[in-house]
């Protein structure tokens, strides 16, 4: 992995559910930071150059048998550290003090007495704010290190500063430690040293020369499904090399309503992109014919995608081959989630969901990949396009599942099962963009359910489909919350759903996070 800016802060997973929100947290200074499995070997963490380590939290107990294991000698690199919950127990626990379990389980709100302000605590108040969530406790510490600070029931925070190493039991990157962001700068920027110059700009004027020299004189090929991710990268390619990138943008029959015309359309007459077009959608849905699974399903669109995109760009290499050029690249619109959700990037953790980007492609794929927004949350994304002046209804699209409304219609794809949920979708977000909500939600749609209920219309028995409406809060789809719509939004899409949409007679309501559970229902 290449780091895009000057500094790096390397982060070192145990497991955390907070880790990512470590990573973005010190993105807000304007520092490149990475999420790597605790169990990366010590040379990999060391070749991105980082100017400090964090150590997450985690679930487990230090003593674990199946405890996240991280390489001890990542203590004595002379770089510093920051330990956070079961980071400040792995320190000690290998530098030789004592970690037991607690009397009491902290979790929640807690006061931090703190009795040295100085180093991550400079600048901050004596009493602190913050949140807990921790068993074991450190009871004796490791030689060389002190106190900091303390809560009524264990140590709060430790030091060692010849060594380098700081520690804390809560953690500071949740919105409930209120000077959680003054710590997290002073160890990034005051104790690390970090430049503070990862900005947009910088990214778009690095990725741009990196790309340039990479494809050279070559042509390119890049995949588009119209919204943010792809676009972005598209443009940030057309920008190196411009019309030596040729995008593809294939229908596969699971679109959203109007899509196959008005992506074009936006494509080229706004972005000016040289798009060509391949409507497959009888390829897909025969694909998909009987399968029921949703894990075959994504892999069967992706399979499809493939031999698809393969037919396409077979075609454009021949018309390259005739003018003595020839593509060697492929442009993908990978993002961050998208590899940690592929890729297990958390020592202990499992792969939540194969991703059409990350684990489709042929193992003889003769293309070099170009991936310009891999180390991206969605959220920067749509600041890089902003610096890049796209237009805003593009920037602004709610994000899309690549195997498209196929994971939104559970059980069977049929051609009549999805007009009847592109339908039941249209309005959703139509309602949804009328009330003024579209930009407040992360994302907002609709699931055609497995489930058929009894109804009646006028004077008519009905048997019909379920619908389910899903809109949730996020800032990167990593964690989300359901979205407390208004009553009246609400009735409206039902009534509009119920009375529009032939098939459906049912509409119901999500009110599930992520986690437990995720935010689409496949």
């Amino acid at each position: 992995m290449d780091t895009p800016g000057t500094s790096t802060i390397v982060i070192l997973d145990f497991g955390s559910q907070y880790t990512q929100l470590i990573a973005r947290r010190i993105r807000e200074f304007n520092v490149f930071s990475v999420v790597l499995p605790c169990t990366t070997p010590l040379a990999e963490v060391l070749a991105l150059k980082p100017k400090g380590i964090i150590l997450s939290g985690g679930p487990s107990s230090v003593y674990d048998d199946a405890a996240p294991k991280a390489d001890p000698a990542i203590l004595s690199t002379g770089l510093p550290i920051l330990g956070i919950c079961y980071g400040l127990q792995f320190i000690t626990h290998h530098l030789g003090g004592k970690v037991v379990p607690g009397h009491a389980r902290e979790y929640g709100h807690a006061a931090v007495t703190v009795t040295e302000v100085e180093n991550i605590f400079h600048g901050l108040p004596s009493t602190l704010s913050v949140w807990m969530s921790h068993g074991d406790h450190a009871e004796e510490l490791a030689p060389g290190f002190r106190v900091t600070a303390t809560t009524n029931n264990a140590i709060a925070a430790i030091a060692n500063d010849p060594s380098k190493i700081w520690a804390v039991q809560f953690h500071p990157e949740v919105a409930h430690t209120k000077d959680g962001m003054k710590l997290l700068k002073n160890f990034v920027v005051k104790l690390c040293g970090c430049a503070q110059d990862w900005t947009p700009e910088h990214f778009i004027a690095t990725t741009v020369a990196k790309i340039r020299e990479q494809v050279g004189s070559g042509h390119a090929i890049c995949g588009l499904s119209g919204g943010v991710d792809s676009s972005v990268a598209a443009v940030l390619v057309a920008r190196a090399i411009g019309d030596r990138l040729t995008c593809i943008f294939v229908n596969n029959g699971v679109l959203r309503k109007d899509e196959f015309a008005k992506v074009q359309k936006t494509m080229r007459e706004e972005l000016h992109l040289n798009v060509v077009a391949a409507d497959a959608s009888e390829r897909f849905l025969s694909k998909l014919a009987g399968v029921t699974d949703p894990e075959q399903k994504r892999k069967a669109i992706g399979n499809e995608f493939i031999a698809v995109f393969d037919d396409e760009a077979k075609k454009i290499f021949e018309a390259e081959k005739s003018s003595g050029e020839e593509i060697a690249w492929l442009v993908q619109g990978t993002l961050y989630p998208d590899v940690i959700e592929s890729a297990s990037v958390h020592g202990p953790s499992h792969v939540i969901k194969s991703h059409h980007n990350v684990g489709g492609l042929p193992a003889d794929m003769k293309l070099k990949l170009i991936e310009p927004l891999r180390d991206l949350f969605k959220d920067e994304v749509r600041r890089i396009g902003r610096d890049l002046q796209m237009p805003e209804e593009i920037l602004e699209r709610q994000p899309f599942p690549g195997p498209g409304l196929a994971v939104r219609i559970l059980g069977e794809v049929t051609p009549d099962r999805v007009a009847i949920l592109q339908e039941a979708d249209a309005i959703c977000v139509e309602e949804i963009k009328r009330a003024g909500l579209y930009r407040k939600v992360w994302q907002s749609f609709a699931v055609l359910l497995p489930v058929k209920t009894v109804g009646v219309m006028g004077d008519q028995r009905t048997y019909a489909y379920t619908c389910a409406i899903r809109a949730v809060e996020s800032e990167d789809g990593m964690t989300a919350d359901w979205a407390a719509l208004p009553y009246e939004v609400l009735r409206t899409i039902s009534s509009r759903i119920v009375s529009e949409v032939r098939g459906i007679n049912r509409v119901v309501y999500d009110i599930t996070s992520k986690p437990p559970g995720t935010i689409e229902w496949e």
